[in-house]
């Protein structure tokens, strides 16, 4: 199945007559959380009745010199997918690294589905897989960086109290794959991609207010949500 869907995320509101300040705040509300989204999926052999009783691990590639995906935006999927279908069972990255220490070190991990042959050679290691019925590996490539900022902000005491004046704005973008393997089939099933983008904001009138761009959240949202729907039998 091949799908892609782009969409935009920024909320919306009436207009009337403000004065200069007020409308200031009203066109740094309208900016705020402004994120696009572009989802790519092509998947097969999907599990139509669900993966009953086995298990689902999604683990980080972080064997790249320049990059490395982030812990947190791996637990962010699997919470995802936990909070969609309870009935699944994604197992924690860390727990899973340490069950099979050395095995999915950076250095050490496989690439390929075929290098899964590899790591039942080794019988402390195949036992493990069979004691957790592990049904699908999925590798999650990519990261989150911040692609422009301008702007500037000044702060100081004085008798009358503390205070900034000024306006900042950064943007970020995230750039994720998803490549699911069939673990018992030792086969690749399917790839998803999520490029997201945002801007966000920080004016300063004597408060800072930071305005941010759920940038990497969107695009655990997005790849969450097309895991869910390869992966769960109510979907």
């Amino acid at each position: 199945m091949n799908r892609t869907l782009t969409t935009s995320r920024h909320p919306t509101g009436n207009r009337r007559s403000l004065g200069y300040g007020s409308a200031l705040v009203l066109l740094f509300l309208f900016l705020q959380g402004c994120v696009t989204a572009t989802v790519d999926e092509m998947t097969f052999l999907e599990p139509t009745e669900g993966i009953g009783d086995s298990s689902v691990v999604i683990l980080g590639r972080r064997h790249a010199p320049d990059y490395e995906t982030e812990f947190d935006f791996i637990e962010c999927i699997g919470d995802h997918i936990r909070r969609g279908d309870n009935s699944i069972t994604v197992l924690h990255e860390l727990e899973f690294i340490n069950m099979m220490y050395p095995w999915f070190e950076p250095r050490t991990a496989p690439l390929r589905p075929q290098d899964i042959d590899r790591l039942l050679m080794q019988e402390p290691v195949a036992n493990q897989f069979t004691d957790i019925k592990l049904e699908y590996m999925i590798w999650i490539d990519g990261s989150t960086i911040e692609t422009n900022s301008s702007g500037s902000m000044t702060c100081g005491v004085g008798p009358g109290g503390a205070g900034c004046f000024g306006f900042g704005t950064w943007g970020n973008a995230s750039d994720y794959e998803a490549t699911i393997w069939d673990f018992t089939d030792q086969t690749e099933v399917g790839r998803i991609s999520a490029n997201t983008s945002g801007q966000s904001y920080m004016p300063a009138v004597v408060v800072p207010i930071p305005i941010i761009a759920p940038v990497q959240g969107t695009a655990c949202d997005s790849l969450g949500d097309q895991l869910l729907d390869y992966l769960s039998a109510t979907r």
